[in-house]
């Protein structure tokens, strides 16, 4: 189409620019916008995502809108007024003073802007449909992403009523819901391992006082049913008692070791922890000869940073453990060095053969190997040693001897400058073993 230079020219027929209304006075928000808002904060994070990306949506396509027709307005004012590039008829071949001239402008001018709105018109419709299409793909699309959410929270709620059994195993892409669902399956498990580790404590806690306690009766009951028993049979009788309170008392001694190394009150001092050995060695000699054991040491120097109560109560049933839980004629080994993350102290000990299972197992509280020295002890000394070394920060490796019997490493960080003073404790000493 060619173009008709001509005079200036009004544009009457643009559309005229929308008027925009002030902002009320002190910038605050009407009663209709603040009740939204607190609407809005109600909405489920679903909504408020399909609402986020569809308000995103709808803007860039406005944006585009106001671009392109802000564009197409620029072009229809050059082609009215005659200025563009393109071939134009020479004015003096043209008779502007003629109505048919003028009339034949007026209208392709008014044809241009129809044109263009029926445009701009198009693309509003447009705008809508695809935003009403983008809410429904948004809120689709919301789910999906948030459904790991829902089976996170309904587990909460059964873990809430008692039922820690179950997994997530969310599968599909390692996204930041992938990793809190791991996360969750992880604390699940751990809290399992926790409170099943807990009712066994309680079941074999009320085994263990229960059995002293029955029989403690049934020898007084059989006293006291006996019309002929003499003094001398009611003295057996209470040295029989005496003794199953004896053991009573040294079974909540242990206990109470237990609870205090998994407390974690921890006094931190530093600690000869080879002198310590030997002094407990020193201990146990006696029993360990009545036994005929040999047994070698290695006891290099190891500084140790801790409670030396607590670390002297590990000490000690560690070594009990080695004398009682061995064969006649046995072997033990105790050394003490530094290693490379920080001092060990190592007990290797003949004894009965232990399975992969129950080393598992033997540090756990009332925990007695099958064929070690069966009916002696607590099943508490390795509990307690456990105890003591999870709250100095250490690590503690059982492994079973292939000819039998334990090895056991004890490894704990060294001695470091600051004290942290705790309360007192009571003296170790308590019989407690494996």
């Amino acid at each position: 189409m060619r173009r008709m230079r001509r005079g200036s020219r009004s544009t009457a027929g643009a559309p005229e620019a929308p008027v925009v209304q002030p902002p009320p006075a002190g910038g605050g928000l009407s009663e209709t916008g603040e009740t939204g808002l607190r609407r809005a904060r109600r909405l489920s994070i679903r909504a408020r995502l399909a609402l986020t990306y569809t308000g995103l949506m709808a803007v860039t396509g406005a944006i585009l809108i106001a671009l392109v027709s802000s564009y197409t307005i620029f072009e229809v004012h050059i082609i009215a007024d005659g200025t563009g590039d393109s071939q134009e008829i020479p004015a003096e071949q043209i008779d502007f003073s003629s109505p048919e001239t003028d009339a034949m402008l007026r209208d392709a001018e008014n044809a241009l802007y129809a044109t263009y709105t029926s445009i701009l018109w198009a693309a509003v419709i447009v705008l809508l449909v695809l935003t009403l299409l983008s809410a429904v793909v948004c809120w689709v699309l919301a789910g999906r992403m948030l459904r790991p959410l829902t089976s996170v929270s309904t587990a909460a709620r059964r873990a809430a009523s008692g039922d820690l059994s179950q997994r997530l195993a969310l599968t599909g892409p390692k996204d930041e819901i992938h990793e809190l669902a791991d996360t969750f399956d992880g604390m699940l498990a751990s809290l399992e391992r926790s409170f099943g580790a807990h009712r066994r404590f309680a079941a074999n806690a009320s085994h263990e006082l229960r059995t002293p306690l029955a029989t403690t009766q049934a020898m007084i009951e059989v006293a006291l049913g006996d019309p002929g028993a003499s003094a001398e049979d009611l003295r057996a009788v209470l040295r029989k008692v005496l003794e199953v309170n004896r053991f009573n008392g040294e079974m909540v001694n242990a206990l109470l070791d237990l609870a205090d190394a998994q407390a974690g009150d921890i006094r931190y001092e530093e600690v000869d922890l080879a002198g310590m050995v030997r002094a407990e060695l020193a201990q146990v000699a006696e029993q360990a000869q009545m036994r005929g054991l040999r047994v070698e040491q290695a006891l290099e120097a190891a500084p140790a940073s801790g409670d030396p109560v607590l670390l002297r109560q590990a000490v000690s049933n560690l070594l009990r453990n080695a004398v009682r839980h061995n064969v006649e004629g046995g072997w033990i080994s105790v050394r003490t060095g530094r290693g490379p993350g920080g001092v060990r102290f190592a007990v290797d000990n003949d004894g009965p053969v232990v399975s992969t299972q129950e080393v598992a197992a033997l540090s756990e509280p009332f925990v007695r190997g099958q064929g070690r020295a069966s009916g002696t002890g607590y099943g508490l000394g390795l509990a307690i040693v456990s105890a003591v070394v999870t709250a100095h920060d250490g690590e503690l490796g059982l492994s079973a001897r292939p000819a039998g019997g334990l090895s056991v490493v004890m490894e704990l960080p060294e001695a470091r400058q600051q004290t942290t003073p705790g309360s007192g404790r009571r003296d170790a000493g308590s019989d407690d073993d494996q």
